[in-house]
């Protein structure tokens, strides 16, 4: 197993958050319950980016941000809907926020957009 960073997000529903972060190329692999009708602790990945959705209370808070480095910022725009991705001297990034109200920024760095 590679070594990998996995925040926690909170959720309300973590089927609904997991087909939400489809759009952004994830895929749900797995899911943990501790005993029927308990809050669900999910984790999907788009490559080596992992996170956890968790809906139980305790974990994490809403509101949270992640940023996410890809490869093609504007592929990842438009998979969201979004017209427009914000230039700045480092990199181009937007940012958009899941139903619980976790915030995304994602972005690409200069060098990798010339590549």
């Amino acid at each position: 197993m590679d070594e990998h960073l996995a925040p926690v997000l909170r959720v309300a529903d973590a089927d609904a958050s997991a087909r939400w972060y489809e759009r952004l190329g994830f895929v749900k692999h797995w899911e943990h319950r501790f005993a029927p009708g308990m809050p669900r602790y999910v984790g999907i990945a788009r490559g080596g980016m992992h996170l956890h959705l968790s809906e139980h209370t305790g974990d994490a808070r809403p509101g949270t941000l992640v940023y996410l480095c890809v490869r093609d910022v504007d592929a990842m725009a438009a998979a969201c809907g979004i017209g427009e991705i914000d230039d700045m001297e480092w990199g181009r990034d937007f940012e958009v926020t899941d139903p619980d109200g976790n915030r995304l920024r994602v972005g690409t760095p200069k060098t990798a957009v010339t590549n």
